[in-house]
């Protein structure tokens, strides 16, 4: 039986053969191929691979959002290497948190709604990074609902055929703020109400 596989080799050629597969591995080279796409359907657009991440992105932080912390890892699964840098500040946290600390994250948002503005998209064959607006209206931390408006960086990584988050950067600097409000932040002086 003949089929259609699409193989990336690793300099970057995308090979097409109507051969058999181990065929087309042993030509190629095992360890320096990766099956992309085999039995007739067609290789994803990188484009569409974009788009699909933004869609994912936002409906996992929708999730959130309303504290469901396992929806949010299960539409944006997170890389082993995964880092953290929330719009709290403090020291990055580095790997999957364990499952005590996404019940935290979990409580710590409740009833909440968000919109997603994509201000820009980077792709390459394995990273895709997402510049975004995140803004939410939501009980954080056992405030009461207010409109939080974040500038986001997500930076997913390409393993095997999975995109997985390796990056989330937040702040809560949307609206512009002064130069000596920021000289002051930056040398971590605290504003009212910390």
């Amino acid at each position: 039986m003949m089929s259609c596989h699409w193989i990336q080799h690793e300099s970057g050629a995308i090979l097409h053969a109507m051969k058999g597969i181990r065929t087309l591995l042993a030509a190629t080279g095992a360890s320096a191929a990766t099956l992309l796409c085999a039995c007739g359907v067609p290789k994803p657009r990188l484009e569409d691979e974009v788009q699909t991440l933004i869609d994912r992105s936002r409906d996992s932080n929708v999730a959130l959002m309303r504290g469901d912390a396992a929806r949010w890892v299960e539409l944006a699964p997170l890389a082993a290497d995964f880092t953290l840098m929330s719009p709290f500040g403090g020291k990055p946290s580095r790997g999957v948190p364990p499952d005590p600390r996404m019940r935290e994250i979990a409580s710590f948002f409740k009833n909440g709604s968000l919109e997603q503005e994509l201000v820009h998209a980077y792709a390459s064959r394995d990273m895709i990074v997402l510049a975004l607006i995140e803004r939410s209206h939501v009980e954080a931390g056992g405030l009461p609902a207010q409109d939080w408006a974040l500038r986001v960086t997500l930076v997913y990584r390409r393993e095997g055929a999975e995109w997985r988050l390796a990056h989330r950067h937040a702040d809560p600097l949307v609206a512009p703020v002064s130069l000596n409000e920021s000289a002051s932040l930056a040398r971590g002086e605290r504003t009212k109400g910390r």
